[in-house]
């Protein structure tokens, strides 16, 4: 007996994968129910940075340029501030990638639309976008606030961007590559929004960059979850703990859509599998880096020179031009503890990324075996830095610093 469509139609449901439907049902009331929306809001608007300066925001191995020699030498208040200013820039980086997500969730959903019984998943989406413009707000807020009190200027913050820039904030890149990658993103939207399977294959990106960041924020927020002062830990230990709540519900969401609400689709097709595993190479090109400055996020180090600069000339450790040279050619050109934890957080990132792709039969065999990032080492990151640097140092003009 033939099968009507009507019939297909049903089969594709959703609702009818009792399975696929009860995880997405429970994610999405669970995450309704411990919204931490209000929470951070507030935490945000009571936020003084002189009512915390003089404690650690996180532990100590999370701390700007932590076991390089500039650690080392530096004193406790400046530790302080290298701790401080690693939150700074790692939620900055954040703040980046939270943007581009609320404009993807976007599209995504409208990419479900046109299937059967598809609300549940979008409902989730909006809830999650609503949750990553109050992370964005707070975290904009208590780094900028940072950075103008050490500073009086910018280091690490930027004014509000757009969802087609450069995702990585301190990237390899130039003029022409960042347009490249602007056109790749709003072609990528312009796709996803009208096309099923590449809008649940974005979750297999979003996945793995989450994926990322638990590795790292897992850790941030266990400062605060393990503390037995919680009323008196400082606002940016709490802003992270309630962030990783959110976003472990985020991660459970993409997990989900990219691993079985796929499946409620046809097979992909030629193109879309073309597609789906560009971006997923893409995202290998924008994790190839690890960073000697930063813990946790695959920054291209020669972007951040200049910052690193002004932090070393600045009142904070008042170098003079020649130390502080001196100084960045031993933290970047030089082997040392902060360099080989990044680089073990790069490893972990590279396995916990193979295990997540490994249920998918669509990937192609270099982003299956993470084949762009695996090939970086700690012996090509030196050579890099130290032709970077010295280039860095020829070229500039540091008497206007």
């Amino acid at each position: 007996m033939k099968t009507s469509t009507f019939a297909k139609d049903i089969d594709r449901n959703i609702s009818e994968n009792s399975s696929v439907y009860r995880r997405l049902q429970i994610n999405y009331q669970r995450n309704r129910k411990q919204d931490c929306t209000e929470l951070i809001d507030a935490a945000a608007r009571a936020f003084c940075y002189q009512d915390c300066q003089d404690k650690y925001w996180q532990s100590e191995e999370f701390s700007l340029l932590y076991g390089t020699a500039l650690w080392e030498s530096a004193t406790t208040s400046q530790k302080l501030i290298l701790n401080h200013l690693y939150w700074v820039a790692y939620y900055c980086q954040i703040i980046s990638a939270e943007i581009a997500t609320i404009y993807f969730n976007q599209t995504s959903a409208a990419g479900l639309y046109a299937e059967e019984d598809f609300r549940l998943v979008c409902d989730m989406l909006d809830l999650e976008s609503s949750q990553e413009r109050a992370h964005i707000h707070a975290f904009k807020t208590i780094a900028e606030q940072v950075e103008k009190a050490l500073f009086g200027k910018r280091i690490f913050t930027y004014p509000m961007r757009s969802p087609f820039a450069e995702t990585m904030v301190f990237a390899d890149t130039n003029p022409f590559k960042s347009r490249w990658k602007q056109l790749q993103l709003q072609s990528f939207g312009m796709l996803s929004a009208g096309n099923s399977f590449l809008a649940c294959q974005y979750f297999t990106v979003r996945g793995i960059r989450t994926l990322n960041g638990k590795l790292v924020q897992h850790k941030l927020s266990n400062f605060y979850h393990s503390s037995d002062e919680k009323k008196t830990i400082p606002i940016p230990s709490q802003i992270s703990y309630y962030h990783f709540l959110d976003e472990s519900f985020h991660f459970n969401s993409s997990t989900i859509i990219s691993h079985d609400v796929i499946n409620c689709l046809k097979p992909p097709t030629k193109f879309e599998t073309w597609v789906a595993n560009l971006g997923i190479k893409g995202c290998q090109q924008d994790h190839y880096h690890f960073s000697a400055a930063i813990n946790g996020i695959f920054w291209y180090d020669p972007a951040l020179y200049r910052c690193v600069y002004e932090i070393l000339r600045s009142p904070i450790f008042s170098c003079s031009n020649s130390d502080a040279k001196q100084m960045m050619n031993r933290c970047f050109t030089e082997e040392s503890e902060g360099l080989h934890r990044s680089f073990q957080t790069h490893f972990e990132a590279v396995e916990s990324y193979k295990a997540y792709l490994e249920p998918l039969t669509y990937i192609w065999k270099s982003n299956r075996e993470m084949s762009t990032m695996s090939s970086n080492s700690i012996e090509k990151y030196l050579k890099r830095q130290k032709k970077a640097l010295s280039q860095f140092m020829r070229i500039n003009d540091f008497d206007n610093y």
